[in-house]
This record gives C-alpha cells, structure tokens and sequence, in this order.
C-alpha cells in the first residue's frame, strides 16, 4: 500500500499522473493542510477513476496507529438529481437537509465532525451543473473536503477544473492498472469496488410515477430523480431548490400525479434511505396532503401494513379539512382537565389547541408570553407552564382554582429561574422540573429540591411520569436520553444514545406502561419502553421539531409544516 507521506505544499492547481501515484496522492493531499478543499479525478474511460475513490474510502490507518476520526463517505452520483444527492450526503453525514442549501447551511452551522466526500461519476449524473454548484458550495465548508470523479473532456470535469483552489489528480491512459490499489483490470471494470452502504446510484427502469406502490417498490433515488426532471420540464417550481412550496396538493393532478410527488419531495431524505417497502410505504402515506388522490391512501395503506406503526392522523401545509395547526415548535399532550386536547406551539409564542381525535381546531391558549416559547409543559389540575426563550417561566391557569402549595412552589420555581434561567421544562402533581444549560436537571417539589448531573452540556428537553414510581427523563446536547428517580442516583446507562444532540423529548403512563419519545438532531424519533423492550424509530423526512405521547400511547410528531400522529402497531412493543 502507498505511505501517507504528505505532498509539497499546494500552489493553486497541481496535476499528478501516473500509476501507484495517484494514491499517494491523494493521501498527500488529504494529510495536507494547505491543500485546496476540492480534489478532482479525471481522466478517461477505463482508467480507474472509480475503483481509486473506492479505494480512498477502504484506506485506513496502519496497525498500531490511531483510529482516524474523519468521515469518509462514498456517494455515486450517476442518474442522481442534486435534490437525490443532498439528501443522501445528508443521511450518511447524520444532518437533515430538505435543499441543497440546508446541506451547505447545516454542515457550515453545526458540530458535524470532519468529513471527506468521495463523490463518484459527476459526469454521468441527471443534474451535472445543479451538482457542481453544490459541490463548490461544500467545498466553502471548513470542515469538508471533497473528492469528485468526472469524466476527462466532459463539461463537469472542465467546470470544476478550472477553479483556482482545486487540486487535479489526472489518470493516464497507460496499461498499468494493475499497478493502482484496487485498480480495474479483467476482472475488475471501473466502476466496482467495496460493496456500498446505503443507496447506491440510482437504477432499474423508471417506475409510473403516480402509482403509489410502484414508486414504493421501486428504488428511491430513481424515482426522486423522474419526479425532479419530470416536473422541471413542466415548468414546476421547486424542483432544485428543494420540496415544492405550499401549494395545496393535487390542484394540477397531471404534473403532481395526484398528489404524489409533493409527499415524496415532502419526506424525500428519509424515503431515499435504506428501508423496506412497507417503511416506506408509512412515509410516503404521512406525508401526504389532504388534496391528494383519494385512491393512493387504501394503497399505501395497505402495503404499509407490514410497517411497526399505523398512522391515525397527519396535518400538513396546504390541508384545509381540519386545517392545517401552523408550523410546530413545541408540543405537549394535556391531562386533567384538558384530557383528549393537544397543545401545539408555534416559533411566535402562538399556542393552539386541538383535539386529539382528528387534529381539528379547539381554541387558542390565553397567555401574554412575549417572544418564543421553547418549553411547555400541563400540569393536571389544568394550569400550563411556558418556559420563553430567555429561560424564564411563565404560568397559565386553568378554570379551577389552584391549591395555595402549588401556587407557592411555582412562584419559588419562576424566582430561580429569574436567575438562573433554564432550558427545559416539565411539571407533574406538585413537582416541577428544569434542565439547565450546564448538564444538570433540577426537581422542585413540595419535599424540596433533588438535582442530578446527567448531561455533558446543555439538557434540551425534559419530562416526568406520575406512575406507582414517579422518574424523570431528559435529553441533552451530547445526545442521551437518561432516566432518573429524583432522591436517588440517576441510572449510569442511558436509555438511549445517538450522535446528535436531542431535540425534544416527552414520556407519559399508558394503559400499556410508561413510555418515552425522543428525537434527535439527525430527524430520528424513536419510542422506548423503560421497563425494556425494542424500541420502535420513524422518520418523517423534514427536521423535527417537537415529539409528545398522548395518553392512550400515540406518537405525535411535529415539524415546520406537518403534525403526524402515529399508534404502534402492536402495542405490546410501543
């Protein structure tokens, strides 16, 4: 294998060609911190191009050295639309990009680690200039690197090369390929490799578009790819930048196919991951607007009836039967007084009220909270607490008359926080709980103050369960989500872990145990059982915003533009 000895330094563009050359390389290149951010491989057809990227992201460190922390993902992009491309790239890199400009944002913006991109076969995808324009945008991100293969003499190749921070790795037409690692030879064509993890280049002929099963069936990225050419020839807008814009679904039957691509380019990133059918048959069936084809919901229904969820309800932009409740924020499912109501939180500090059953309006919470509400959290005599964005509360009271305990503790709780503002917020009978943005989770009740370190960083979202054992769960910026019973130690293993932080969080006591949501920054929800028990996940494809399970044992999951209600399957797993 070729040493990792780094390259001069790098002075705008330097071409290398030869054999076993082109691997050290690209290692000299990635070793080096003055290289340009942007490698390009070219050369033409049969030289190798793919099996040397391939090969890249094989490559490890020697025995005996550290495990290298960089990201390496190989994405191919032939037959890919840009739309197709970012939300694969997203889904490997852990982020939620619904454009080409929220991968480039969140990448830019977040805590993604280091990553180095091995983009195979630019000339040969269905978008080679929307995907240029992608790939200069990334290769701007600090963090990213990018390795892009592009056929010599063709447009993409030519683009990209002509760029004054690129580096160009240039293969021979030589008959040396036995010499390259994992070079193609008889055996070994260009274009193979390592098996792929993921979605791999889109393939298989291209499915009738408003056949809801077909599309289903079929694979993701070719049908994302038929629905974006397909419609820019209509003259549709929408179709590089990202989903279609509110629009009611199903208004122009013949270009939307009745509905169905809005959903699809509604929860493109998570139909394009690898899942069964059935899975994505649930997906497809969520995020479909209330305009759509009446025909498509038995259809997707029936072939989703393998899928661990079965959807009750869903609500999205455009719906006008109920109508649509806003974008979500936050969420919580009432109990008490407010038995069968939801509250549903807008970015304004609007908090809407709905009924359980179908989603329809049921009024509008009468608080005065100025700014965004980032918390709130119903007690069960009726009364709801809001938590604003500077980490103060506030107190909403219900018709009945609140005993004079519960008034004094939530005054001692609003005094505390005036001070030291929280980040999360949960109240159960005669207790109130706050997360803080050191890691730590704060229990008020009429006993006293428990507090626990549970988090590395801040605690983003908290709730607590009234059961025969009363505990508490939370979730914060290192992405667990710990359970702890206020006066004891909290539990050393996490109830659950992922690589991105948590955004919200909610458990409740259901006729079938105590159950906990959670989701996470990467747009995974996932419904655990404390008492054990396999956990259950959905993705809704967009990033969410806000979970809560109700009382009969629903998941609701709120995004800016959709409100999905969800029921196990087979409720002894929820």
């Amino acid at each position: 294998m070729p040493s990792a000895t780094p390259s001069p330094a790098w002075d705008g563009r330097r071409s290398v060609i030869g054999t076993g050359a082109e691997a050290t390389a690209l290692l000299g290149w990635l070793t080096d911190p003055e290289s340009p951010r942007l490698c390009l491989v070219t050369g033409a057809p049969g030289t190798g191009k793919t099996a040397l990227l391939d090969w890249l992201a094989r490559y490890g460190p020697r025995a005996g050295r550290p495990r290298r922390r960089t990201v390496r993902a190989l994405v191919p992009l032939a037959g890919q639309s840009a739309l197709g491309a970012t939300w694969t790239i997203a889904d490997r890199l852990g982020v939620v990009a619904r454009s080409p400009g929220d991968l480039v944002h969140a990448l830019a913006t977040g805590e993604a680690r280091r990553t180095v991109l091995l983009l195979t076969d630019l000339h040969a995808a269905a978008e080679p200039e929307a995907l240029t324009r992608l790939i200069a945008d990334l290769a701007g991100v600090g963090r990213v690197r990018l390795v892009v293969e592009a056929r010599a003499g063709t447009t993409a190749a030519a683009v990209l090369g002509a760029g004054h921070r690129v580096a160009v790795v240039a293969l021979a037409d030589a008959d040396a390929d036995a010499d390259r690692p994992g070079g193609p030879g008889p055996d070994r064509p260009e274009g193979s490799g390592p098996e792929r993890t993921g979605t791999g280049s889109p393939g298989g002929p291209v499915p009738d578009l408003a056949d809801p099963v077909a599309v289903c069936l079929a694979d993701p990225l070719l049908v994302t790819t038929a629905y974006v050419t397909g419609s820019a020839a209509a003259g549709l807008p929408g179709t590089l930048d990202g989903p279609e814009p509110s629009a009611r679904p199903g208004e122009d039957a013949a270009e939307d196919h009745g509905g169905l691509r809005v959903a699809w380019m509604r929860a493109g990133q998570s139909l394009c991951r690898e899942q069964t059918p059935a899975e994505r048959a649930l997906v497809l069936l969520s995020a479909l607007g209330d305009g759509a084809d009446p025909r498509l919901r038995p259809a997707l229904a029936e072939l989703a009836a393998g899928a661990p969820w079965r959807l009750r309800w869903a609500r999205h932009r455009g719906d006008l039967t109920p109508p649509w409740p806003g974008p979500v924020a936050v969420l919580g499912a009432a109990g008490g007084p407010l038995e069968g109501t939801l509250l549903v939180g807008d970015r304004t500090g609007v908090v809407r009220l709905l009924h359980e059953a179908d989603a329809s309006p049921a009024g509008r919470l009468a608080h005065t909270v100025p700014g965004r509400i980032t918390a709130l959290a119903p007690a069960p005599d009726g009364t709801v607490l809001l938590l604003d964005d500077r980490g103060r509360l506030h107190t909403v009271r219900g018709a009945a008359q609140r005993a004079p305990y519960l008034e004094r503790l939530t005054e001692a709780v609003s005094a505390t926080l005036a001070r030291h503002p929280g980040t999360a917020l949960a109240a159960i009978a005669g207790s109130v709980v706050v997360g803080d943005r050191l890691g730590s989770v704060h229990a008020f009740g009429l006993r006293g103050l428990h507090q626990a370190a549970s988090h590395s960083g801040r605690v983003t979202a908290v709730s607590a369960v009234d059961s025969a054992t009363p505990f508490v769960c939370s979730g914060g910026a290192d992405g667990t989500v710990r359970l702890w019973t206020p006066g004891r130690d909290p539990l050393p293993e996490p109830l659950a872990e992922r690589s991105s932080p948590v955004v919200s969080l909610h458990a409740a006591e259901t006729p079938y145990g105590p159950v906990v949501a959670a989701a996470w920054a990467d747009g995974v929800v996932e419904l655990h059982r404390p008492e054990g028990g396999p956990a259950l996940a959905f993705r809704p494809g967009p990033p969410v915003r806000a979970v809560a399970v109700t009382g009969g044992g629903s998941l609701l999951v709120g995004t800016d533009e959709s409100l999905v209600c969800l029921t196990p399957r087979n409720r002894t797993a929820s």
